[in-house]
C-alpha cells in the first residue's frame, strides 16, 4: 500500500471523532424527539438505491451521484437524498388506506464533489416528510415542525426564509416566453448572483416595463406585506394562485404563535432541487454560509413511482446545524477507577454500582497507564483503588 494513501479518505469524505460524535448524538435525539411528539413515524431505508428509479427521480446532478454496478449488471446509486426514496417506500408499501403519512428519517445521503468545492461527499441529514397531503395546511406544519424542532435544540438566531417555486414559474414564464429564458434568470437567483441577473435583464430584448417588473422582482422580501407588492407585479392574473397560498400559509403560521416572527417571505427563492411544486423555504443561521435546512411541496414526485399524492417535507444538515449551534453544553463527565489486581473485584463492584447510579465509569488497569497525571486531566475523578504491587506500578 502506497504510504501516500495509509491517512488519506476519499475526497468529500470525513472522520467523527469521539467529542464531535456525541454532539451530533444529543443533538440528533433532541431532533428526533421532537419529531415524534408530532405524531412522525421513523424509518430507514437502504444506502444503495438502483439508478433507474431514486437516482433518476432525485433531482441531484448526474456528476454529483456515486455509481456502481451489481453483479447483476444493474447500475446502483448510493443514496443522493432521502426525499426520493422515501417516495418509493410510500408509492409502493403504505399508501394503502389513501391517508396522509408522517414519516421521519435520520440517515446519511452521499454526494460526490469536486476536489476545489471542499464540501463534505457525504453527510447526515434528519428530516420528514408529510405524504397524502395537498392543503396548505400541510405546508404550515412542516414549517411549525423545523422552527419547533430548531429550538429544541437550543439554537437562537435564525429566520425561515419562505417563497413559491410557482409563483417565480409563472411569472417569469408571462414575461419570458421561454423556458430557456425562465431557466437562464432563475439559475442567477439559485446563485443569488444579483448583479448579472440585473445585468441580464437590461440586455433581453423586453419592453423597459416588463424590464423594470424583472428588477422590481428582486425586492419581494421581507413580511407580509411582500404578496401585496408582488400583486401589484403581476399581469393577466398569472402568478396569482400561488400568491394566494403563501397569504393562507401566513396565516396559518400566525395561529401557531411565536412562529410566525421566525418567518420572512422572499419570493426569489429557487432551489437546486427541481422536484419542488409549490411553497418551499431555507434556513439560515448567523455564521453561517449556507442553509441549515430546507424543504418544500413535491406534489408531483411520487408520481415517477406509480402514485399521484402531494407531498411536503424538509431536511436538516447536521453538521451545519451542530456549526451554527457552535460550543454548546459540554459533555457528560466520566469517571476514572484505576485499580491494581489486588483490587479489582473492589473496583468492579464499584463500576457497576455508579453506573446503576446513571454515572459514566472508565475502569483502567493501573498497568496500562503510562501517565497517571494526565488522567486527572481528562477525566471527572480518578479513584485510585490499588495494593502495594499497584502503588509500586504507578512510580
Amino acid at each position: 500500500m502506497s504510504r501516500l494513501f495509509m491517512f488519506e479518505k476519499p475526497l468529500g469524505m470525513r472522520d467523527t471523532l469521539p467529542e464531535l460524535y456525541e454532539m451530533k448524538h444529543r443533538t440528533r435525539s433532541l431532533i428526533s424527539e421532537e419529531m415524534k411528539k408530532w405524531g412522525y413515524q421513523f424509518i430507514e431505508t437502504p444506502a444503495l438505491e438502483y439508478y433507474d428509479t431514486v437516482g433518476a427521480a432525485s433531482a441531484i446532478l448526474e456528476q454529483q451521484l456515486f455509481k456502481l454496478l451489481d453483479q447483476q449488471g444493474h447500475t446502483l446509486v448510493l443514496r443522493p437524498d432521502m426525499t426520493s426514496p422515501i417516495a418509493r417506500v410510500a408509492a409502493s408499501k403504505l399508501l394503502k388506506e389513501e391517508l396522509p403519512l408522517r414519516l421521519a428519517y435520520s440517515a446519511n445521503v452521499y454526494r460526490a464533489q469536486q476536489r476545489e468545492g471542499g464540501r463534505p461527499a457525504e453527510f447526515e441529514q434528519i428530516g420528514v416528510e408529510c405524504i397524502g397531503d395537498g392543503t396548505i395546511s400541510a405546508d404550515g406544519e412542516g414549517i411549525a415542525l423545523l422552527i419547533s424542532t430548531l429550538e429544541e435544540t437550543g439554537l437562537e438566531s435564525f429566520q425561515l426564509s419562505v417563497g413559491h417555486i410557482g409563483f417565480i414559474q409563472d411569472f417569469f414564464i408571462d414575461i419570458l416566453g421561454t423556458e430557456e429564458r425562465v431557466k437562464t434568470l432563475t439559475t442567477f437567483l439559485y446563485e443569488k448572483n444579483y448583479v448579472g441577473y440585473r445585468e441580464h435583464v437590461k440586455q433581453l430584448p423586453l419592453s423597459s416595463i416588463d424590464k423594470q417588473r424583472l428588477i422590481d422582482f428582486l425586492s419581494l422580501r421581507g413580511g407580509e406585506e411582500v404578496i401585496e407588492s408582488a400583486s401589484r407585479l403581476l399581469e393577466n392574473n398569472k402568478g396569482i394562485e400561488a400568491l394566494q397560498d403563501l397569504k393562507q400559509l401566513w396565516e396559518i403560521l400566525k395561529d401557531y404563535g411565536e412562529v410566525g416572527k421566525r418567518v420572512k417571505f422572499d419570493l426569489t427563492l429557487v432551489s437546486h432541487m427541481s422536484y419542488y411544486t409549490g411553497i418551499l423555504f431555507e434556513v439560515y443561521a448567523d455564521q453561517v454560509g449556507f442553509p441549515i435546512a430546507s424543504g418544500g411541496r413535491y406534489d408531483r414526485l411520487l408520481s415517477q413511482f406509480g402514485k399521484d399524492a402531494g407531498a411536503t417535507g424538509f431536511a436538516i444538515r447536521l453538521d451545519r446545524l451542530l456549526e451554527a449551534l457552535g460550543d454548546v453544553e459540554e459533555h457528560e463527565p466520566v469517571k476514572c477507577i484505576i485499580f491494581s489486581g489486588e483490587r479489582r473485584k473492589e473496583a468492579f463492584k464499584l463500576a457497576a454500582e455508579n453506573r446503576k447510579a446513571g454515572n459514566k465509569v472508565v475502569l483502567q488497569d493501573i498497568n496500562g497507564v503510562k501517565n497517571i497525571d494526565a488522567c486527572t486531566q481528562i477525566y471527572e475523578e480518578v479513584m485510585m483503588l490499588v495494593g502495594k504491587a499497584g502503588k509500586e506500578s504507578a512510580r
